[in-house]
Order: structure tokens, then C-alpha cells, then sequence
């Protein structure tokens, strides 16, 4: 008896045959390459089609209500203007001159009862010039109109028109019919916000919104006789949402078989609309949701998007309707069916992902059936290179098992790649050297060339200065002697006159005014060029007691320029300078501090002491005190800030000498101290003086080397 067949396992050597078939094989790696990314990425290339053609598909339909609602707005203003326009044509009608200078007050009525209706007008009414109904309605007294906006407008001759809300004794007064047609009864909404209406006034909107507009006319002597109030309830009114439903809404603009809707809102309550609540009866007195309530209401805002409209979701358009005050009344609405448009476009989407499956699958077959290349050496080959372009240099493809041509081609990469790498060793190595050079070579001519700077600064400065100090001598000898003689004679004029020069006294004065200005430029510019000679004795300077003396110097021009002084005394130790010219420099700045503030402000003086570990910007260690004097003021130009050192650089062209800023200068160097200053335009500028405890003495007359010393504009 023969036994069973029993299946057997695979041979070892048949696995070895297949590991075989598919290292050499291309056909097998590139079925795995190729179903990879289609089980993979197909689905989420799909999802990501899904996203994008629904968003794209929502931001198309919000465009189009966006559109919709600015044609539904542009249609209601017109509305509005062209009863304004009808209702100018009547108050300058020849009819109502002849019926006011001749009719009787029956022949008024009549007139305005044709115009009304003429026009489209719920109510008119003729005013006098005082806001008084002089015709219409169905007032029971004299009614005073002028408490309305557009009637205020229109008793100062402006026409105007608006929206406003009538309360129904209004509504009463002008026409029993329009109270009757303005009540509109509350239908329960679902996602409505509580309303105390559906207690207070028994589920009822009794209010109007009316279109008000007032004209005035006047008479042939252009006198005011009175204003033509008249005016449209919207309550109710369906020509009006009829006919902007038509407008926006045409024929073939809405495919697919959407419907479009129109409505106008009181509040949140629609008063007229073209929205059905059942087949053949209109939603009137249904209410917007509480979220589209508090967007367009509360906040103002316009709505886009999708809302739930009575019973079913819209593609909605909501925009605030204000009254003539900018209170918030109401609505306009445009809107149409969303579910026939999604419909649809769920549907092309299905379709489309079909397709795309049909065409994917097809272009696989034929990738499978065309490839005649392995690609897995050449992907390697291409990662290696995108990692050596990275910055990874020692990126290589390695071994591979591959005994094909593109296996070769690998290893023979991997060799180009090593050989390339020692040669860009070697480069590199040289570059750094010479690099290293060029640095050292360059630090060195720079020293050089900023030391050729400083030399070549410092000489043409003392060159000027030189000169300065010859001119200046010179033309102080020249200008006192002929100042003196007259100075001499003013006040032997003044002698010999006596009382008569009560005549000329002022001019004088100002004779004597300007001799002692001569006398002090004239002091400055010596000042300046040989400091020296008016150098004090050095002697140990209480800086905070010199900072509250140059304060009561001062005070009472601060406190005429309004200016408020904070002062923070906060240095221990004095230091050693003249207090005079210590007094002179302060006196200065804050002179200037005091004018940099026409409007008044505030300037703040504080003082510290600085320990040898602080430093001088850009120089050595520095051991003293610091003295700031800061304003509010209107700061310094970034293009005046390198020069305001500069002997006679001043930006005060009728009264400056330019020197002021130049004197202290030098007045703080000659003891070895310095000047800083920092300044953003529009919000004020901050001198800081440098002030060594111990001096150290420069007799050379120098100016400010500023450039070392600036602060940029805001730094």
C-alpha cells in the first residue's frame, strides 16, 4: 500500500536560489520599490485631495455670499437714495410752492397723500421751520419731529436719510395701519437666544424699521420754510427682499438646484423676508441663532460661512444695519441652500478618487512592465550626495551586495568620493594658512592706519587750534579797544544827558546789551583757544554740593520753562577740579538742557561714584565720579550728534556762539576727565561727565576727539 503524500519544506538550497534571483533580479526590488509608496501613499495623497478640494470648495461658496452681501447692500443703499431723491424732487416742486402760497390746508393733504403713494412713501409729513408737523399723519396735537436725527439735519438745510426704529406709539401716531403691519408674532427658533419679548410684549415684535428721510425746502427768498419728513416701513415689506432676492439671486446663478433667500433683521427677528418656514408661507418673526446674533450684533462683526437658517443650514451673509446714531439695529441678509452645492461636490470628489485609483493602478502595470534598471545603488548614490552638500563629508554609499553594473558603479563612487575628500584636505589645510597670515598681516595694518588716524587727527586739530589762538588774540585785541571806547562813551552819554536820554533809553540799553555780548564772545573764543589762561586753582569739589548751587542758580528759569527737576545726589567722594569751571560746565548743560524743552519737561541730574573696575568707554580703567544731566527734550540729529563738540557748531542760529559745549569740553579734559553723550531723537539726550578723583593735568589745548567718544542716536 502506497503511504500519503506529506508536503515537504523548502530546500535550503531553493531559498539560496531565490536570495539569488532577487539580489540580481531588477524586476523583483522594483515590484517592492513601486508597492510601497501605492499602499502608503495613495491613501494619504487622497485624504490630503479630500482636505483641500473641501476647503477650497468652502472658501469658493464664502467668496460668493461675500459677494452676494455686498450686492445685497449696494442695492439697499439705492433704495434708500432714491427716495431721497424722489422725495427732493417734491420739495422743490412747483406743485408744492403753488399748494403752500395758495392751497388750502385740505389741498396739502391731498398733495401729500399723491406723493406718498406716488413714491412709495408710508407716511408724509410737512414740517415748518421749526420741526412742528404742519400736515399729515394722524396726530391727535401738534407733534414736535425735530428730536429725530435726519429732521435735525434737515432744520439746518442738510437733506439726509437713514434707518430707524419707530416704537409703536410712534407708528400710532403717524398711521394706525403701520402698527397694524408692523406687528409681527414670534415663531420659536430652534438655536435662538432667549428672548424676554416672548413675555414682556405677548411673542410679538411690535417695533418698526423704517427708511426716514427729511428734505428741506425754502422759500424764493432762500428762507427755511420747513422740512418734507417721509418715510417706508420695512416690516413686512416683501418688494423689497423680492426684489434684492431677484438682483442677487438671477437666473442660472445658482446651479445644481440651490435656492437663494434674502432678509431684513430687527435685531434679531425677521421682519421681511423670502425664507419659507412652510411650503407657500414666509418665515416672518423667526429669529437668527444666538452665535450669528452675537457676531453681527454685539460684536459688529460680519458673518461668512455657513449658519442654520430657520430649518435647514445656508451659505449665509450677515451684515449690521446701524441707525442714524451708529447704533446697531438690525441685519441684511443674503444667503442659499449649502447641501445641493455639497451634494455635488462630494460626489465630483468621488469620482475624482476613482479615477485617480483607476489611473494610479494602470501606471503601476506599465511602470512594472518598462523597468529595465535597478534604482536602489542610484537612490544611495543620491542620498550620499545630498548629505555631502549638507556639511556631512564623510558621507559614503558602503558595501552593498549588489553584482550588478550599478553595484560597480557604487564602489567605484565610494573610491572618487575618498580621493576627492584628501585632496579637499589638503586645500583646506593650505587655505587655514594662509588665512592665519592674511589675519595677522591685516591686525597689523590696521593698528597701524588707526595709529596714522589718530596722529593725523591730533595735528590738524592742534593746527586749528593754533591758528584759532593767533586769530583769536588778535581779533580780541582788535574788537576790545574799540568795545572799550564804546563802552566809554555810553556812559559819558549817559552823564552828560542825564534825564534827557529818557528819549533814546532803550536804544541805549540795547547799545550796552550788545557791547557786553561782544565782550563775551570775545571771552569765549579766548577761552577756548588758550584755556590755560583761565584755568582755576584745583582743589578737592564737593560735586553734589556744586550740582544743588548750580540749581539755585538756576531755578527760576527752570520754573519759568516749566521744567521739573529730579536731582539724586548719590556720590560720596568729591574730586579734584576747579569748582568754578566744574559750576561753569553744569551751568551749561543744563542751559541747554532747559532750551532742548520748550514745552517744559523734566531734567534729572545724579551723581555716583565709579570704582577703578568701571571703564571710560573705549579707554582704561577709570576711578571718580559720574555726573548725568538728563531731558526730555527733543534729542539731537543723528547727522548733528559727531559734531556738537566742534568749535562754533551750533543749531541755535540767532543766539548761539557754538563754543558753549566746546569750553566744557576742554574744561573736563584739562583734569583728565571726559564727556559723553547719548541722544534718541523725539525723547531726550544724556550728558555724562567723567570726573577723576585725582586729576590728571593736560596743558595742551585740545578739542574733542569725538569720534572715540560717541555714543550712537538710541544706544
Amino acid at each position: 500500500m502506497t503511504p500519503p503524500s506529506r508536503s515537504h519544506p523548502p530546500r535550503p538550497n531553493m531559498l539560496k536560489r531565490l536570495a539569488a534571483a532577487y539580489a540580481e533580479s531588477v524586476r523583483l526590488k522594483l515590484l517592492a520599490l513601486v508597492l510601497a509608496p501605492l499602499l502608503v501613499g495613495a491613501p494619504v495623497l487622497l485624504m490630503i485631495v479630500w482636505a483641500w478640494g473641501t476647503q477650497g470648495y468652502d472658501q469658493l461658496l464664502v467668496n460668493k455670499v461675500s459677494s452676494d452681501l455686498g450686492t445685497a447692500r449696494q442695492f439697499f443703499d439705492r433704495v434708500q437714495m432714491s427716495l431721497r431723491n424722489g422725495l427732493e424732487g417734491v420739495a422743490t416742486s412747483h406743485r408744492l410752492a403753488l399748494v403752500l402760497e395758495r392751497g388750502t390746508p385740505a389741498d396739502l393733504r391731498r398733495l401729500l397723500d399723491e406723493e406718498a403713494e406716488e413714491h412709495g412713501l408710508d407716511y408724509l409729513l410737512l414740517l415748518d421751520a421749526g420741526g412742528m408737523v404742519r400736515a399729515g399723519g394722524a396726530f391727535a396735537v401738534p407733534a414736535d419731529r425735530s428730536g429725530w436725527s435726519v429732521v435735525r439735519e434737515a432744520l439746518h438745510g442738510y437733506a439726509q436719510h437713514g434707518l430707524e426704529v419707530f416704537a409703536p406709539a410712534e407708528l400710532e401716531a403717524l398711521n394706525p395701519a403701520l402698527r397694524r403691519a408692523a406687528h409681527t408674532p414670534l415663531v420659536p427658533t430652534r438655536a435662538a437666544r432667549p428672548d424676554p419679548r416672548n413675555v414682556e410684549s405677548h411673542g410679538a415684535e411690535d417695533r418698526g424699521l423704517v427708511i426716514q428721510v427729511a428734505i428741506p425746502f425754502d422759500g424764493p427768498d432762500g428762507r427755511l420754510l420747513g422740512v418734507l419728513e417721509g418715510g417706508v416701513l420695512l416690516n413686512g415689506n416683501q418688494g423689497i427682499v423680492d426684489r434684492l432676492n431677484t438682483i442677487v439671486y438671477q437666473d442660472a446663478s445658482l446651479p445644481l438646484g440651490s435656492q437663494g433667500t434674502a432678509t431684513l433683521f430687527l435685531g434679531d427677528t425677521r421682519i421681511a423676508t423670502n425664507v419659507r418656514l412652510f411650503e407657500g408661507q414666509r418665515a416672518l418673526g423667526t429669529r437668527a441663532s444666538q452665535a450669528v446674533a452675537d457676531k453681527v450684533l454685539d460684536r459688529g462683526e460680519p458673518w461668512l460661512g455657513s449658519a442654520f437658517v430657520v430649518n435647514d443650514t445656508y451659505v449665509s451673509g450677515y451684515q449690521p444695519l446701524a441707525d442714524t446714531a451708529g447704533r446697531r439695529i438690525g441685519m441684511l441678509y443674503v444667503g442659499f441652500l449649502e447641501s445641493p452645492l455639497r451634494d455635488t461636490l462630494y460626489k465630483a470628489l468621488a469620482g475624482l478618487f476613482l479615477l485617480f485609483l483607476l489611473v494610479s493602478g494602470l501606471g503601476t502595470l506599465v511602470g512594472l512592465r518598462g523597468a529595465r534598471a535597478i534604482f536602489r545603488p542610484l537612490e544611495r548614490m543620491a542620498g550620499v550626495i545630498a548629505r555631502i552638500e549638507g556639511g556631512e563629508d564623510s558621507a559614503r554609499i558602503g558595501p552593498t551586495a549588489s553584482r550588478d553594473e550599478l553595484g560597480r558603479l557604487a564602489r567605484a563612487f565610494d573610491h572618487l568620493l575618498d580621493s576627492v575628500a584628501a585632496r579637499r584636505w589638503e586645500l583646506q589645510r593650505s587655505a587655514e594658512e594662509l588665512d592665519r597670515k592674511v589675519a595677522l598681516r591685516t591686525a597689523a595694518l590696521e593698528e597701524a592706519n588707526a595709529t596714522l588716524r589718530r596722529a593725523q587727527q591730533q595735528l590738524v586739530m592742534n593746527e586749528k587750534l593754533t591758528a584759532i589762538g593767533e586769530l583769536t588774540a588778535g581779533v580780541a585785541h582788535e574788537i576790545n579797544n574799540p568795545v572799550a571806547v564804546i563802552q566809554g562813551n555810553l556812559d559819558l552819554l549817559r552823564e552828560v544827558l542825564g534825564d534827557g536820554i529818557e528819549p533814546v533809553r532803550q536804544e541805549v540799553r540795547l547799545i550796552d546789551e550788545q557791547t557786553r555780548r561782544i565782550h563775551a564772545i570775545v571771552t569765549k573764543l579766548l577761552q577756548f583757544a588758550r584755556p590755560g589762561d583761565f584755568a582755576g586753582y584745583a582743589e578737592p569739589t564737593d560735586v553734589n554740593g556744586v550740582l544743588s548751587d548750580c540749581l539755585v542758580l538756576t531755578r527760576h528759569n527752570l520754573n519759568r520753562a516749566r521744567v521739573v527737576v529730579t536731582l539724586k545726589a548719590e556720590a560720596g567722594g568729591p574730586v579734584e577740579m576747579n569748582r568754578g569751571e566744574l559750576q561753569q560746565v553744569l551751568i551749561n548743560l543744563i542751559v541747554n538742557a532747559m532750551q532742548a524743552m520748550p514745552e517744559g519737561g523734566r531734567l534729572t541730574l545724579d551723581s555716583r561714584d565709579i570704582g577703578p573696575d568701571e571703564r571710560l568707554p573705549g579707554a582704561e580703567p577709570f576711578e571718580g565720579v559720574l555726573v548725568g544731566v538728563e531731558d526730555t527734550g527733543h534729542g539731537i540729529a543723528a547727522g548733528d550728534l559727531a559734531r556738537i563738540f566742534d568749535p562754533f557748531f551750533t543749531t541755535k542760529k540767532q543766539t548761539g556762539t557754538g563754543l558753549g559745549l566746546s569750553i566744557s569740553y576742554a574744561i573736563v579734559q584739562r583734569y583728565g576727565g571726559r564727556i559723553t553723550v547719548e541722544s534718541d531723537p523725539g525723547r531726550g539726550t544724556r550728558f555724562t561727565l567723567w570726573l577723576r578723583r585725582q586729576a590728571v593735568y593736560s596743558d595742551q589745548p585740545t578739542a574733542p576727539f569725538f569720534a572715540a567718544q560717541r555714543i550712537t542716536a538710541g544706544g
